[in-house]
Formats: C-alpha cells, structure tokens, sequence
C-alpha cells in the first residue's frame, strides 16, 4: 500500500508571499493635493541635434554605406583582375560611364546589363559588400579613431588659439 505524504501549505503558490506594492523601485509619490516646490530633473544625457529628420547616425550610415560600395567596387575588380580579366575588363567600361557616388544606383544599372561577365560582377558585388561590411570592416577600430581624431583636432585647434593670442598679447605689451 502507498503512503502519501501530506506537506503543509500555508499560502497557495499562486499568490504573491507579500502585498503587492505598486509603488516597487520608485520614490514614494507625494499625496494628490500636494504640489512640489522643485523642478523636476530630465533624465536626458544626449545633446539634441537639430536637423532635416534624420539623424546624424543615419547620415553616417549613409556615407559608410557609399564608402562600403567603393570599397567592393576596389575587392571585385581586383578579383576579376586576377582570374576574370575579361569581366575586370567589362567592369572598367562600365565604371567609365557610371557613378559610383549612389552605389545602389551603380549596382542597379550594372544589373541591368546583360553581358554574362556583368552578371558575375554584379553578384559579386552584391556578396562582398555584404560580407565587408558585417565581418572585416572593423567598427571597433573605427569609433577608436574618430575619438583619437576629433581629441587630436580640438587639442590643435585650442594650442593655435593660445599660440595667436599669445602673440597678439605679447606684440601689444611689448613683452
């Protein structure tokens, strides 16, 4: 015969162990009828930036972007350079008499030609763009040296402005 053991259940699991408090993790509210005398703080640590709707993140990522479409253009050619010289030859037409400025506007007009060797080209440019961009380009290395050249700009900029103050000071008091 099975024996069941009883175990004591003080409160179901499904309630909470304490009453509920709504008010967890904040400061407590002052009463409805009473006002504060303070302002309140705003919670916001990045500088607003004026602009046309995007913002500047995004007009970043559209210079990468353009950058990142050099770039291949620079990879493919030299890989059909090395073992296509027939479509590296097709693709230096091509960039003879296309832009290269909008670069989905590049890859579009070299889709639409029909040359077998542009097919090649233009899939390639496709893979590597994509692929440069995820895995070689390096974003940490990137955010290290737009730190070390804005730092290195401000620090020349303030040296020249101490340095032609400076001497106007010293041409004015003849020291």
């Amino acid at each position: 015969m099975a024996s069941l053991a009883l175990l004591p259940l003080t409160q179901p699991s499904f309630l909470p162990s304490k009453p509920f408090k709504s008010n967890v993790g904040f400061p407590p509210s002052p009463p409805l009828n009473q006002r504060t005398s303070h302002a309140t703080p705003l919670n916001c640590h990045k500088m607003y930036v004026p602009g046309n709707g995007a913002s500047p993140e995004a007009k970043a990522a559209k210079n990468l972007h353009d950058f990142f479409n050099y770039i291949t253009v620079k990879i493919v050619s030299a890989q059909l350079q090395n073992y296509n010289p027939e479509a590296y030859k097709d693709l230096m037409e091509f960039m003879n008499t296309h832009s290269l400025n909008d670069g989905d506007k590049f890859c579009a007009s070299l889709m639409r030609e029909s040359s077998r060797r542009k097919t090649l080209a233009w899939f390639m440019f496709l893979q590597v763009r994509s692929a440069y961009s995820k895995r070689d380009f390096e974003w940490d290395n990137l955010k290290r040296l737009v730190f070390k050249m804005v730092d290195e700009s401000n620090t020349k900029l303030m040296r020249e402005y101490v340095q032609e103050t400076t001497r106007v000071t010293e041409k004015e008091t003849g020291k």
